[in-house]
């Protein structure tokens, strides 16, 4: 009797290669039987050992998957031109010209925006790269949005070996509210600031933030803010003293710095749903392109779900708690008109006073998370 599960993959290959994918080996390509053919694009590339799992993949044109080595999607979407080199990764956006280096682990709600890039051996997961922003190798940064520079010659850049310590031992569980900005999300979506360098074989415990045109010296932990255009090197003390880690203590410093990285995740939202979706055309032609910024808006409601549940745990022990709800935000203040321009060449041609206008908008709705008290 034939194996029907086996004459599907046959079935879907076919199809895909028919609608002009290119597969390379067919025999070590898997597409699960949740994925939405028509949402892999012609010219879009699968090399030996890539397995595409779930509904929201979505593969655009001239994407590359496995391309270094296996690689595993599964409801993972990437843009135009966007590259997978190995790895694994879930519940992720990859736009336009973004690229994962080998053996990714890119875990849910990671965001790449156009031309972001990471080396080999890189773990994501809460985080978002924007645009231009690289990643060196062996690189653990969970729950972060990092921004910065103009170019990918004049980028943000997190060296290789470098850790963002997510966790922190203090009170009954410990506590994760430990989110980093890396610049913001106010000015980092014009692309138009400083970069910021933070040096590798390092690690900054979280939740920090770390402003433009800063530079961290290679070979440190970083254990608080680093202001704008300001060097910093920390020197190590030998410490040994009594602790009890189920005892905690309240920081404003970790409450502030939570509602801020809330605040921007909410101006992001507006970003994505109020700007770069207008100007997606509704043609069939840029449709995919609307699926992958729908998805990518998902993916920024449960960041604003996940870092809310983490703050309020670490409130709890103080009998505090914070209520962010789904909140209006304020219309866009200029018109945004639909078309094919890609979207890094629309941002450089916005005039200054529309960038003034869409940063005090992005501000105001940064402000409404602010103005929620627990």
């Amino acid at each position: 009797m034939a194996d029907l599960n086996s004459e599907g993959i046959e079935e879907r290959l076919d199809k895909v290669i028919a609608n002009g994918v290119i597969v390379h080996d067919r025999r070590q390509v898997f597409i699960g039987a949740d994925v939405v053919l028509e949402n892999i694009l012609p010219s879009a590339q699968l090399f030996p050992g890539t397995r595409i799992i779930g509904p929201n993949c979505v593969l655009g044109r001239n994407s590359v998957v496995g391309s270094e080595g296996p690689a595993t999607l599964q409801n993972v979407a990437l843009d135009d031109s966007a590259e997978v080199a190995s790895g694994y990764l879930t519940d992720s956006v990859l736009l336009r010209g973004s690229r994962v280096g080998s053996n990714g682990h890119i875990r849910a709600c990671t965001i790449l925006e156009e031309r972001a890039s990471t080396a080999h051996a890189v773990g994501l997961k809460q985080t978002i790269l924007m645009s231009y922003v690289t990643l060196g190798s062996l690189i653990n940064f969970c729950d972060g949005i990092v921004a910065g520079g103009r170019s990918r010659s004049d980028h943000t850049e997190i060296g290789s070996g470098f850790i963002n310590f997510n966790f922190t031992p203090w009170g009954l569980r410990g506590d994760k509210a430990t989110p980093t900005l890396v610049g913001d999300v106010y000015k980092g979506v014009f692309l138009d600031n400083d970069r910021i360098f933070l040096g590798g074989l390092s690690g900054i415990v979280g939740p920090a933030q770390v402003s433009y045109g800063a530079c961290t010296a290679a070979g440190q932990v970083i254990r608080q803010d680093v202001g704008q255009n300001m060097l910093f090197s920390s020197t190590a003390k030998d410490l040994a003293i009594h602790v009890n880690c189920r005892v905690n203590k309240f920081s404003e410093r970790k409450y502030r710095n939570n509602v801020n990285f809330v605040a921007n995740l909410a101006a992001l939202r507006a970003w994505y749903r109020q700007v770069r979706l207008e100007r997606i055309p509704s043609c069939p032609e840029f449709y995919h392109k609307r699926k992958i910024l729908d998805f990518a808006v998902q993916l920024i409601d449960r960041m604003i779900g996940e870092r809310i549940a983490r703050l309020n745990e670490y409130l709890a022990t103080f009998d505090r708690t914070i209520q962010i709800g789904d909140f209006s935000s304020p219309p866009c203040p200029i018109k945004i008109v639909a078309s094919n321009t890609d979207h890094v060449d629309w941002v450089g041609s916005l005039a200054v006073s529309d960038i003034k206008l869409l940063e005090e908008w992005l501000r105001e709705i940064g402000g409404l998370v602010w103005s929620t008290k627990p």
